[in-house]
């Protein structure tokens, strides 16, 4: 399916916000990539678990969503949302992504990490979300997403050991961080 509006375009990827219409290929690509997922994450991969996941993405009520779609064809090679919003003297947000098994390794969501940055970064008069500081938290034996981060341009803040309940047990995490003066914002 090809999808014509994206809030932010590169050369291979677009974002655009989440609609409850992208559940049946969203669910269908968690299950192709569920070997890459994990045991890193645990996205949505039944059509209810989609829409509670989705809905609260859709209304914005401190988070956002986007996905990330191939520009040539539509289709959704993963996501990217930032969630725990919090605005006034914070102006932060924390990342959380996926990449789909189909995309992983051709450098789209390094292209897709700097397009959501950069619509984190902007001003909310310029249709952007007017944050000043991103945050990542990520495992450390999560090899593929500290180098995405590194990558971008992300600092390395800290560790903070039994930080997220991932997986049936309290996960450690890196913590990487980037604000809007850095460069690469």
């Amino acid at each position: 399916m090809s999808y014509s509006t994206y809030l932010r375009e590169g050369e291979h990827v677009g974002l655009r916000p989440f609609r409850l219409a992208d559940g049946p290929e969203f669910t269908a690509r968690v299950h192709e990539s569920r070997h890459l997922h994990h045991p890193w994450l645990n996205p949505p991969a039944t059509a209810e678990e989609y829409e509670a996941y989705a809905t609260p993405l859709i209304e914005g009520a401190g988070r956002v969503g986007f996905l990330v779609c191939e520009r040539g064809t539509g289709a959704i090679a993963g996501f990217v949302n930032i969630n725990n919003i919090v605005h006034g003297a914070f102006d932060c947000g924390a990342l959380g992504y996926g990449a789909f098994a189909h995309a992983a390794g051709r450098g789209l969501f390094r292209e897709a990490l700097g397009l959501v940055v950069a619509q984190a970064f902007a001003a909310e008069d310029e249709g952007g979300l007017g944050l000043h500081r991103l945050e990542a938290n990520i495992q450390p034996g999560n090899a593929a997403s500290l180098a995405l981060v590194r990558g971008a341009g992300f600092r390395q803040e800290g560790f903070s050991p039994d930080f997220l309940f991932v997986d049936g047990a309290w996960r450690d995490h890196e913590r990487w961080a980037m604000t809007a003066e850095m460069p690469g914002a």
